[in-house]
């Protein structure tokens, strides 16, 4: 099935943003895509002064537009990121639509990213938002999909998780920076990949050199084998993939790690 990741330039109107994304997903599903993905904080500026500001509730006006678009291209749709607040919390949260526009999954960012990189970056989510705490996946008649946002890539029990749990694509909206994104992005993705033989996409926003948090782009997608299959540069574009399930069937048979696993000696367990 072909797998399309937008990645979009953000602006401060969120307005703006949000008529750019369903454009380009109608696009993407007139190319042929059957799942599509936005990039992590697609409606907003990504900073912790921006969180308050633009959070909505889910369903939202955001969420309802990406229902809408979802049903009205009949495909399944990934969206990204917003800040979402419930409760009085404030989270970044992933909503994903299916193609009659019923919501899927709801992923929470589970892993929020605070670093501090001296000279280069310094940054922490957790002055304003709060974590999600479970695990998210969903059916596709084409495979099982896992989400994770950003931060979550670098836990690589999480996405072996996903692996156990039958997931064959695994799914990270992220916006890594200039510091971060050269030396780990694709390292990251790769290794989620072919650790656990299944296939990785990650969704960037478009780089905006003038933002208060440059992102990296680079929107990618790896194979069960560690391949690189596609991948953008920096500016606003949108990337297709065909996903090929017979090949990651392939490939768990030639290299059979997952039967292999001594699971007497060790085990990745999920509590909730």
């Amino acid at each position: 099935f072909r797998l399309a990741l937008i990645q979009l330039h953000v602006s401060a109107v969120k307005s703006d943003n949000l008529q750019r994304a369903c454009g380009l997903v109608r696009e993407a599903s007139a190319k042929g895509a059957k799942l599509v993905a936005l990039p992590e904080c697609f409606n907003s500026p990504y900073g912790t002064q921006y969180f308050k500001e633009y959070a909505e509730k889910i369903p939202g006006e955001s969420t309802q537009k990406l229902s809408e678009v979802a049903k009205e291209c009949s495909i399944y749709l990934i969206g990204g990121s917003i800040p979402e607040e419930d409760g009085g919390k404030l989270y970044n949260t992933c909503a994903v639509f299916g193609p009659d526009g019923a919501l899927l999954a709801k992923h929470r960012k589970v892993h929020l990213f605070d670093i501090n990189v001296p000279g280069k970056i310094q940054f922490k989510e957790s002055e304003t938002l709060s974590p999600g705490n479970s695990f998210s996946m969903f059916d596709t008649p084409y495979c099982k999909v896992g989400l994770g946002i950003c931060y979550d890539m670098r836990f690589a029990e999480m996405a072996q998780i996903y692996g156990q749990k039958g997931c064959q694509l695994l799914v990270y909206p992220g916006a890594f920076n200039m510091t971060t994104g050269p030396a780990h992005w694709e390292l990251l993705q790769r290794g989620r990949a072919v650790d656990n033989q299944l296939y990785v996409a990650t969704v960037s926003p478009a780089r905006d050199e003038n933002a208060s948090y440059v992102a990296w782009g680079h929107s990618t997608v790896v194979n069960p084998w560690g391949e690189v299959i596609a991948k953008a540069g920096a500016e606003e574009t949108v990337v297709y993939t065909d996903i090929d399930l017979k090949k990651l069937a392939e490939i768990r048979q030639q290299i059979p790690i997952l039967s292999q696993k001594r699971c007497d000696l060790y085990g990745v367990e999920m509590k909730k």
